[in-house]
């Protein structure tokens, strides 16, 4: 693993919010609390934790053109927001939370590899917070917080299983793969895919064990920072 460090109370008005660096992967988080839900769950009593992404033109080696110039998201930055919504959906009991939203905002201030992975560890402090909140204010009764919800990228670089790649290992393994865990161990997404070549039963195997050890490391800097 990179190092990793988690700052919180970063922004002045988000009801939580965090800088979370992973090497040199800078992501800054945001949670809002809102007393609404979307129109499809209106009326159910349940509550809804979603997220938004983006990345800054300089997060990157050259400038990227903002998204919101071409007045349209790109596909990967859709993808992401959802993988992003749904794994920290996955540690929520929307019905201890009460009808109302959470919006999670992960902005990527400096990329260098598995910003979706930062997003989500650091988007899991942000959400800690703002529950935390709720809690003291007396407007939820239980935690509706079931786990932490960290991921991590692993690959096989140059033959060898590797964990939290950074650019150059990204762009360069032959499989790439991100993993999102809950504290307990319960699996929320495996997303695994050859980039030039294939990989056996076992060496998936590998990969588990190593982003299991890599999330229990995350875990740990989570709750050091929501202490």
């Amino acid at each position: 693993m990179r190092g990793v460090s988690i700052e919180t109370g970063v922004t002045k008005h988000a009801e939580g919010s965090c800088l979370i660096k992973v090497g040199d992967t800078h992501v800054i988080c945001t949670a809002s609390l809102e007393p609404r839900v979307p129109p499809f769950i209106k009326g159910s009593g349940l509550g809804w934790v979603t997220a938004e992404y983006g990345m800054l033109p300089r997060s990157t080696g050259s400038r990227m053109r903002r998204e919101a110039s071409s007045g349209k998201q790109g596909g990967r930055t859709v993808e992401i927001q959802r993988l992003i919504g749904r794994s920290l959906r996955a540690g929520v009991d929307r019905v201890a939370l009460g009808e109302r939203q959470i919006t999670v905002d992960c902005d990527v201030i400096q990329a260098d590899g598995g910003t979706r992975c930062a997003a989500i560890t650091g988007g899991w402090v942000a959400l800690r917070l703002a529950v935390n909140k709720l809690m003291k204010a007396g407007d939820v009764i239980s935690d509706p917080l079931l786990s932490p919800v960290a991921a991590v990228s692993c690959g096989i670089y140059a033959g060898q299983p590797v964990v939290d790649l950074d650019y150059a290992e990204d762009s360069e393994a032959g499989v790439d793969g991100n993993f999102i865990l809950r504290g307990d161990g319960q699996i929320i997404e495996v997303q695994m895919s050859a980039e030039g070549a294939t990989f056996s039963r076992d060496q998936m195997g590998q990969l588990m064990d190593l982003a299991q050890a890599g999330v229990s490391e995350l875990v740990s800097a989570q709750k050091a920072a929501v202490a």
